[in-house]
């Protein structure tokens, strides 16, 4: 069982000071990583954003939650992220997803191929920069990548910064599985927008069958892969329960179904941890990661959890 770790994802801030605070703060409230999504739209370029963070900070770890591989020649991502590792002296968590989310594609113009045609890119993207990362080269001649490269620099963690995958499906979750170091368990984005079809898939049953996947496809390597969850619903309050079921019609569920949902975290201090503990023993959830404007909010759970 892997000691709890916590993270925040943040998509900018209002000024380059204001980001550098917010980066400080989640370092001294324990916290582990500071992630950036990868999307146009109204957020901060990531790579930029994560170099700041980690020069503003001495421990904290920075990564994309994730980086759309589509967006993206895995060669130059590669080099990017072994930069970056080597400058925050080996603070990087490197997260690559295959994209999904539809509005990126059209503002770009980009393809939106089909889910399969995008997790066998992202596989190939996988071994291109495991293998410059490793060797130091990387020849391949696959469907969608060919090429013959030297990478430089090295970067600083050895053998490799380590790798996050998530998804809610059973191709990018075995994926996960078998070539991650850390698995974001999620619900099915499958949609390509966040809208009703995603809370049909945040049941605890859908979250046990998403565990039981990485589990099969892992086999003797699941007991070392940390598994994470991105919290949408987080709320510290004396009331949770009744919150928490005032919200069920809102997501289409039963007022006992979403007491459940894996990706909500409401009640007392005392209250989530017990759930977050109670979670780690049934589906093995140790690495948690909320939004940062719950970063002050949720700072009493890191305290007391971080670490144990």
């Amino acid at each position: 069982m892997h000691p709890f770790r916590f993270g925040v994802q943040a998509s900018g801030a209002a000024s380059g000071p204001a980001w550098r605070q917010l980066a400080r703060r989640v370092e001294e409230l324990g916290y582990s990583t500071l992630y950036v999504p990868d999307h146009l739209g109204d957020q901060w370029g990531p790579i930029v954003a994560l170099t700041v963070a980690a020069e503003a900070t001495e421990r904290l770890r920075v990564g994309s939650l994730v980086f759309g591989n589509d967006y993206r020649h895995p060669l130059f991502l590669a080099k990017e992220m072994a930069t970056l590792d080597l400058v925050s002296e080996g603070r990087l968590e490197f997260g690559l997803g295959a994209g999904w989310m539809r509005s990126d594609y059209d503002e770009a113009g980009l393809a939106y191929d089909p889910p399969g045609r995008r997790v066998d890119r992202l596989r190939e993207a996988i071994a291109v920069i495991k293998g410059v990362w490793t060797d130091g080269k990387v020849t391949a001649a696959g469907e969608h990548y060919r090429v013959d490269a030297t990478g430089a620099p090295a970067p600083s963690t050895e053998p490799r910064p380590p790798i996050v995958i998530g998804g809610g499906s059973p191709r990018v979750l075995a994926l996960a599985a078998t070539e991650a170091d850390i698995v974001g368990i999620n619900p099915s984005l499958a949609a390509g927008y966040v809208g009703p079809e995603v809370a049909a898939t945040a049941t605890a049953a859908h979250y046990r069958q998403r565990v039981k996947w990485v589990q099969d496809a892992a086999g003797s390597r699941f007991e070392r892969l940390e598994l994470q969850l991105l919290s949408f619903i987080v709320q510290v309050v004396p009331n949770g329960r009744e919150l928490l079921q005032s919200m069920a019609p809102a997501f289409g569920l039963s007022e006992e179904e979403i007491l459940e949902v894996p990706i909500a975290l409401v009640g007392t201090v005392d209250e989530i941890c017990e759930t977050l503990v109670r979670r780690r023993e049934e589906y093995g959830f140790s690495y948690w990661v909320v939004h940062d404007g719950d970063v002050d909010a949720f700072a009493p759970i890191v305290e007391r959890l971080a670490g144990t």
